[in-house]
């Protein structure tokens, strides 16, 4: 009997990521999770573990070029990345916005990706079925006052996956892109504002229903496991009360 295939999920000690995983380990690949919080990561494994899945943590930093390299050297072949490991830093205008917060969010949103697509491409393309899956954002298709950081990155990793698509087509690899609008997780906008809670939970504030981590964890598990001739090109996902980056629905008590 042969092995599952291999699926390497990164930015997978939270929120997407961890559901990402959990998915699709339960859809019967074997996952390897990577961040750069090994506790966290060998917990959601052991977590999918006891529940007879298969998983394993492999700590790293993906804007760590050489690193990444060294991961990659574990595998001869893998049938899907998830490009998960991202992040937004501040709401500042473009005339106060911090230069350092620009440079880490293109390091990590958009260089990290590069890093892993880079390494993984050969492993991905042996497996004969292989997936990239590149996590953007609406913010990657629509830009709003606060955000030119954010969208700037975002926007970078969509013309990747949208130039890899053509640079690849021809090899048995897909690339899929997906954009998730308002997305509530235990940490996204509490990083994006430095540990501010009360700015963070004013991002949903009055919002009934805003996606779940397993709503965009559904939405990648669903792509991934299309038939290997079928591939979603973008998929944007957003709750019911966001029609736009800028037009959301409050319910106000």
């Amino acid at each position: 009997m042969a092995p599952a295939p291999i699926a390497v999920v990164t930015g997978a000690s939270s929120g997407i990521g961890a559901a990402t995983a959990r998915q699709l380990a339960a859809a019967g690949y074997r996952v390897v999770l990577t961040a750069r919080r090994k506790d966290r990561i060998e917990a959601v494994a052991a977590e999918i573990n006891e529940a007879g899945h298969q998983a394993m943590a492999y700590a790293l930093d993906v804007t760590d070029r050489e690193a990444v390299d060294t991961f990659a050297t574990a595998f001869r072949e893998i049938a899907v990345l998830v490009n998960n490991a991202g992040g937004a830093l501040g709401a500042d205008p473009v005339a106060t916005g911090d230069p350092a917060d620009w440079r880490q969010m293109y390091e990590v949103n958009v260089i990290g990706v590069l890093n892993l697509t880079q390494a993984l491409l050969p492993a991905l393309i042996a497996s004969g079925d292989g997936t990239v899956v590149v996590l953007s954002s609406t913010a990657g298709h629509g830009t709003y006052e606060g955000g030119a950081g954010y969208v700037a990155a975002k926007n970078g990793a969509r013309v990747l996956a949208e130039t890899l698509r053509l640079e690849i087509v021809g090899q048995p690899v897909r690339v899929i892109e997906v954009a998730p609008g308002m997305v509530k997780t235990e940490e996204f906008a509490t990083t994006r504002f430095r540990g501010d809670t009360e700015k963070a939970a004013k991002v949903y504030a009055g919002v009934a229903e805003p996606l779940t981590a397993d709503d965009v964890a559904d939405t990648i598990t669903w792509a991934v496991t299309r038939p290997p001739h079928v591939n979603i090109d973008l998929l944007v996902v957003r709750p019911r009360a966001q029609a736009s980056n800028t037009k959301v629905h409050r319910e106000h008590r």
